[in-house]
């Protein structure tokens, strides 16, 4: 056990090294489509959330510590529709194994302390048409794909914590243009003996492209990929088939970069818009809320969130908009897990993602 944790110490401290120098004088990154949801979970909780650990296995997309007993052997598949064209996927599985030593204050511990999943995502964003600078078209389609594999570990610290480690090779190719990438998460979650209250904290996508999609007089091009440190923050009354979540992203800047291109009179307020961005507007940009509605048997959930980011940078001035709003449900029927979520991501286009979950554990019992 003590060797365990010191390896994922240390695996801890050389991926934080890694990632301060990975922030530091870097002004841009690659591969934005990290930050996509690749899950129904997720989207219903806004986009992000690495707190809440209740064997959805692609809950470990964002904080690979919320591996757990109920991931083992489960396979997960999920389909998303952003816009016409595109094509958005992903296969995941769960397998733990290992049995742990019955040591004094780790009596219960699971039988299986080591936490194990792979992931593959595909985004296709469909054919498009070659034009000249100008947008004339001329002849002739081409292509765009993005494909991520996740290789995620966990392990049990006792009945209260875990730590876990994802490694994340990424390819994209651009009409003759490639990449490639290798990227890691390193993450941590805890949670009271009750599960009322969770935590987790995540480092996301530490890394850099080692193949750029271009090159210059000094060789190829790198760039960084979309660095995030996250903390989450969930809540389960007792009492009550209600869970509260808060995710706090981007952590590691304070200013995220946005900016009124086009400032004017807003028809929402009433009032005129400035291209500053006030304090504790930009404060609240770093949270998402989320509250589900969850009974004890866990058969099906009800999901409402708030991404203040997304609703600030994405609401329409001239129409109503439920940018930044989120919302989802899912449902447990017999060894299937079904889940569907809806959000706006687009101008008069909304996004829906789907998931079907299989326990292979209960059907070969």
């Amino acid at each position: 056990m003590k060797k365990v944790r010191n390896i994922l110490i240390l695996v801890c401290l050389l991926c934080a090294g890694s990632a301060w120098g990975q922030y530091v004088g870097s002004g841009s990154s690659v591969f934005t489509f990290l930050d996509l949801p690749v899950s129904s979970r997720l989207n219903a909780l806004g986009g992000s959330n690495v707190s809440i650990r209740d064997g959805d296995v692609s809950m470990a997309m964002g904080n690979p510590a919320l591996l757990g007993d109920m991931t083992d052997k489960v396979l997960q598949l999920n389909y998303s529709y952003y816009m016409p064209g595109t094509m958005f996927g992903s296969v995941l599985y769960g397998h733990n194994f290992g049995r742990s030593k019955i040591e004094k204050g780790y009596a219960d511990m699971p039988d299986k302390p080591n936490y194990f999943a792979v992931g593959i995502h595909y985004l296709d964003y469909g054919r498009m048409k070659y034009a000249d600078n100008e947008g004339n078209l001329t002849g002739g389609t081409f292509t765009a794909k993005d494909i991520l594999i996740d290789v995620m570990y966990a392990r049990q610290l006792g009945q209260l914590f875990s730590v876990g480690v994802t490694l994340k090779p990424i390819y994209s190719i651009y009409e003759s243009y490639h990449s490639f990438a290798l990227g890691a998460d390193v993450g941590a979650h805890f949670q009271t003996k009750d599960s009322t209250f969770q935590m987790g904290l995540v480092l996301a996508n530490i890394g850099w492209q080692l193949k750029g999609f271009y090159s210059h007089e000094g060789g190829s091009n790198h760039e960084m990929l979309p660095l995030n440190l996250q903390l989450g923050l969930n809540y389960r009354f007792a009492h009550a088939p209600i869970r509260l979540s808060m995710t706090i992203h981007n952590l590691q800047r304070w200013n995220l970069g946005y900016e009124f291109t086009n400032p004017g009179y807003n028809s929402m307020t009433g009032e005129l818009e400035s291209g500053e961005v006030k304090w504790y507007d930009m404060l609240f940009r770093h949270t998402i809320f989320a509250i589900d509605v969850v009974p004890k048997s866990e058969r099906f959930y009800l999901t409402l969130s708030y991404n203040h980011r997304r609703r600030a940078e994405m609401h329409l001035t001239d129409q109503r908009s439920m940018a930044g709003f989120a919302i989802g449900a899912g449902v447990r029927i017999y060894k299937f897990r079904l889940g569907f979520a809806m959000s706006q991501m687009t101008r008069n286009n909304f996004s829906y993602q789907v998931g079907l979950s299989l326990d292979i554990n209960s059907m070969l019992k």
